[in-house]
C-alpha cells in the first residue's frame, strides 16, 4: 500500500512538472498555423516543433476524456503526443482549417488504438483493428436509427460484408464494442465512443477524397474510370470487368489490361494512397 502511494505521488509530481513545462509555449492564431504549415512543407523542422509545442495542451485536454484508473494518464498523453506529431507532419495550409480541428482526430485515433491494444490479451492485426473500428462506428450509427440494439446481421448489412466476418472479429476481441465499462454497486454502465458526429472525421474524409482524386487525375480518362468502377471510388458501386466493359464499350479483357496499366502507373503513389485509405477509416 505504501509503495502504491509513493508511485501515485511520483506520477502526480511528474504530471505537475509536465503541465508547467507545456504552459510556457504560447498558443497560435490561425494565420500563424497556416504560416507554420507552409514552412513545414518546405522541410523546416523548427516550425514543426513550434506547431507541436503550441498544441501540447490540446493533447492533455483530449487525454482526460479517456482517463481510467487502469491506465496511466502519462501513457495516454504520450500516445496522444504521437498523434499530434503525425498531424503536424500532414497538416496542409491549403485546406484552410484550424490545426486543432485536424489534429484532434489523429490524437483520438492514437489514444484509442493504444487503449484497445493494452486491454486486449491478444493484439489484433492492423487490418482487423481497422475493421473493428468500422464495426464500432456502424454500431453507434445504427443505435441512433434502429428501434433496437443493432445485431451483427444489421452491422454486416450496413457494411456489406458477411455476418461471419463480424462474428469472427467480435469473438476475437471478446465483444469489445464498448470502449470501456464502469462498474457501480448495482449495475454496469457501458461507455461508448460516439462516432455519430465528428467534424474532424468529416474533414479527413474530404481530404482523403481530394487526395485520391488528385492521384486519379494523373491517369488517362479510361484508366481513371476503370479504377473508379472497379474499386468503388468517388461513391461508385463495385463493377465486374464485364460491367465496366459494357459502360465503356470495351471487352472485359481490354478493361483488365487497362486496370493493370493504371495500377502500375500509380504504384509510385502507394504510400500516399495508404494514407488516404487510413484517414477515411
Amino acid at each position: 500500500m505504501i509503495k502504491e502511494t509513493k508511485t501515485k505521488t511520483h506520477q502526480d509530481d511528474t504530471l505537475e512538472t509536465y503541465f508547467k513545462q507545456i504552459k510556457v509555449f504560447p498558443l497560435l492564431n490561425f494565420e500563424e498555423e497556416l504560416e507554420l504549415s507552409k514552412r513545414i512543407q518546405q522541410g523546416d523542422i523548427a516550425a514543426q516543433h513550434k506547431l507541436i509545442n503550441a498544441n501540447l495542451r490540446l493533447v492533455v485536454k483530449i487525454a482526460r476524456i479517456y482517463n481510467t484508473p487502469d491506465v496511466s494518464f502519462l501513457d495516454l498523453v504520450q500516445e496522444g503526443n504521437l498523434g499530434l506529431i503525425h498531424a503536424a507532419e500532414k497538416y496542409d495550409h491549403q485546406k484552410n482549417v484550424r490545426f486543432c480541428t485536424y489534429a484532434s482526430w489523429w490524437i483520438r485515433q492514437f489514444i484509442s488504438r493504444y487503449l484497445s491494444n493494452k486491454r486486449r490479451i491478444v493484439r489484433l492485426p492492423h487490418r482487423k483493428e481497422e475493421m473493428l473500428r468500422k464495426i464500432q462506428r456502424t454500431y453507434h450509427s445504427l443505435s441512433q436509427t434502429l428501434m433496437h440494439q443493432p445485431r451483427n446481421e444489421d452491422i454486416a448489412g450496413e457494411l456489406g460484408i458477411p455476418v461471419r466476418d463480424i462474428d469472427f472479429i467480435i469473438n476475437m476481441t471478446s465483444g469489445p464494442l464498448p470502449l470501456e465499462s464502469e462498474y457501480t454497486e448495482n449495475k454496469t454502465v457501458e461507455t461508448h465512443e460516439d462516432y455519430t458526429y465528428s467534424p474532424e472525421r468529416d474533414l479527413l474524409r474530404r481530404n482523403s477524397r481530394d487526395g485520391t482524386l488528385r492521384i486519379l487525375n494523373k491517369l488517362q480518362d479510361r484508366e481513371k474510370w476503370v479504377l473508379t468502377y472497379r474499386y468503388q471510388l468517388n461513391g461508385c458501386q463495385h463493377h465486374t470487368l464485364r460491367e465496366v466493359g459494357d459502360k465503356l464499350n470495351l471487352s472485359p479483357e481490354t478493361v483488365r489490361q487497362i486496370e493493370l496499366k493504371a495500377l502500375k502507373k500509380i504504384r509510385g503513389h502507394a504510400d500516399e494512397l495508404k494514407e488516404c485509405v487510413y484517414e477515411a477509416m
